[in-house]
């Protein structure tokens, strides 16, 4: 191995000092589950849940946003979330290719101090593990951050215009979430935690999702009268590794194979089971039959409840939020969409 990092002009031993193979080959696990949730996961799951004519459609979405992802991300992107301050809310964007820049130590912030005058001083923690872990880890956060919010567009959009969408919203939306909060911006400086997600991706993407759905405008009178997946086997199956795959998702958040991310882990499982659960009786008590499609939604709703605090919270209040996951949207969607004109334009 020694001999390999020479030959590309590495002058690095095969195994450094500080490099804690553990986390290191936790990080790049996790980050590969997560990567699994896109590819195939929300691939399989949105060429399957939606009509037969838009199911290539829906799945070349997916893929193609997850290859411009990962090119503008390595090009500009990653620097400009994690990099050095331009802006509050913004890093210098900077390509991640260079050797010296990827074998070396992460740093990414971690623990809060205050200064005498009450201000925040929150300096870098260093991972034990090099920074191509860490760049790759946060490109398949941010792959699906944008792969989830094109399910909001599915079957409305066309994909020359998705195709020009892709790169714009990660430059000009995604990095600045992700800068504020992870990245050392305002938000970190101010105190606020999210642990996994809850604000950089899940809030950003379903805001965005929202609005695009709205300017796009709502899908045809034909399609939305009935909209039945094209085959319940697959969406089960892509439903089935988005779940999987959120261990990773949850579980490397931490940046180290510790005590949190085992705990994440569970709970996040929790709360899930939980929410698809809740989200069922609620089906067969107010229908009289269960939903696949409902079990789907609320297994997802209840992944995404937990994601900001997975970590921070104990299996009863993981448990918790699953109810809460698994009953609040469902009375959003199955009763108040069915109310408001507004909600049923979508």
């Amino acid at each position: 191995m020694a001999a390999t990092a020479q030959a590309y002009g590495i002058d690095l031993p095969a195994v450094p000092a500080w490099l804690n193979k553990g986390d290191n080959g936790w990080q790049i696990t996790a980050a590969t589950l997560v990567g699994l949730q896109s590819m195939p996961g929300l691939v399989v799951l949105y060429a399957s849940i939606v009509k037969k004519k838009w199911a290539v459609n829906s799945a070349f979405m997916a893929l193609y946003a997850f290859a411009a992802v990962l090119i503008f991300w390595v090009l500009l992107c990653y620097r400009m979330a994690f990099g050095d301050e331009l802006l509050p809310f913004w890093g210098k964007g900077a390509p991640a290719l260079g050797q010296n820049f990827l074998v070396r130590r992460a740093k990414v912030p971690e623990t809060i101090h205050f200064r005498k005058d009450g201000t925040v001083e929150s300096p870098a923690n260093e991972p034990f593990y090099p920074m191509a872990s860490l760049v790759y880890f946060q490109f398949t956060y941010a792959a699906i951050t944008m792969i989830l919010l094109a399910g909001a567009v599915l079957g409305r959009m066309n994909i020359r215009a998705w195709m020009a969408f892709v790169p714009l919203w990660l430059i000009f939306s995604y990095t600045v979430s992700a800068f504020s909060l992870w990245g050392g911006g305002f938000l970190y400086q101010w105190g606020v935690i999210d642990y996994s997600g809850g604000y950089v991706i899940h809030l950003s993407s379903g805001i965005a999702g929202f609005t695009a759905a709205y300017w796009v405008g709502p899908r045809l009178k034909n399609d939305k009268e009935r909209f039945p997946p094209n085959n319940v086997l697959l969406m089960l199956a892509g439903a089935g590794l988005l779940w999987m795959g959120w261990s990773g998702f949850n579980g490397g958040a931490p940046y180290a194979a510790n005590v949190v991310s085992s705990v994440a882990v569970l709970n996040t499982n929790i709360c899930a089971a939980t929410s698809l659960l809740t989200w069922t009786t609620l089906d067969v008590v107010f229908f009289g039959k269960p939903s696949v499609i409902g079990a789907v939604q609320g297994m997802m709703t209840g992944l995404a409840c937990i994601t900001p605090g997975a970590g921070v919270v104990q299996s009863w209040a993981a448990m918790l939020m699953g109810v809460l996951s698994g009953s609040v949207p469902w009375v959003s969607m199955m009763i108040l969409h069915k109310k408001s004109s507004l909600l049923q334009k979508a």
